[in-house]
């Protein structure tokens, strides 16, 4: 992360303890094809409270003071961490109730760009990781968990990544309009308390469901039918 250091002002620099990279719980949840929105995603580059392998926890917060004094054109999108490989911007970063969510879009006018937009279609780029600089007093360890938990860090960098730190760490999804059924399981568990058996069930219906819409044969009924099984599920 030594080139990345470049990407931060003099006066800040020695505010901060250190540079690394995290890659927590990310994921690209929709990337569309066609005229305008060509390119285009969003996701989260970060979960909030989530250890990775290097024992490490990002806490909620930690990006906020980052986030008002430079705003998301100045967090650039890289490629493996190569600051010599920005592949587009950011045009929203925020901080929710999960995690750091963000909006961007790939340069599909350059080849790196484009590259990289197949290899997300296809899977082969399936993570996101965040280059930052710990602050001074940002961190505190926890013997007891034996991890570190980060409560504020100057985000310098996100970057598109094929091995990402956390093995959870997958993309979900590349194309919002051609979702498989182990893409609707992996959303009924990371969204809702359903256990792994309850989201097959509910992965299956939805996407009966959605398979009857399209052949056009029966669908009003088996849509009704399908919606009612999920709900009863939930409630349950």
């Amino acid at each position: 992360m030594a080139d990345a250091a470049e990407l931060i002002d003099d006066e800040i620099v020695e505010e901060f303890e250190e540079s690394k990279t995290l890659a927590i719980e990310a994921e690209i949840k929709a990337l569309k094809d066609g005229d305008e929105n060509e390119g285009y995603f969003e996701g989260y580059g970060s979960i909030f409270n989530n250890k990775d392998l290097g024992n490490d926890i990002i806490e909620p917060g930690a990006f906020s003071k980052s986030l008002a004094r430079k705003g998301p054109k100045a967090v650039k999108m890289l490629y493996q961490h190569k600051a010599d490989e920005p592949i587009g911007v950011f045009d929203e970063i925020l901080e929710d109730n999960k995690g750091l969510k963000v909006k961007g879009r790939l340069a599909m006018g350059t080849q790196k760009g484009r590259e990289v937009y197949e290899l997300m279609k296809m899977g082969a780029i399936d993570g996101l990781s965040i280059g930052y600089r710990v602050a001074n007093k940002g961190a505190h360890y926890d013997d007891k968990g034996k991890t570190r938990r980060i409560k504020e860090v100057d985000l310098m960098e996100i970057s598109a990544v094929t091995f990402p730190m956390n093995p959870r760490a997958k993309i979900r999804s590349v194309k919002s309009d051609d979702w498989t059924i182990r893409d609707w399981e992996q959303l009924f568990r990371d969204e809702t308390n359903l256990s792994r058996s309850e989201s097959k069930v509910a992965a299956s219906a939805v996407t009966k469901a959605l398979n009857q819409c399209e052949a056009g044969a029966g669908t009003e009924k088996a849509v009704i039918e399908s919606i009612t099984k999920l709900a009863t599920l939930f409630k349950s």
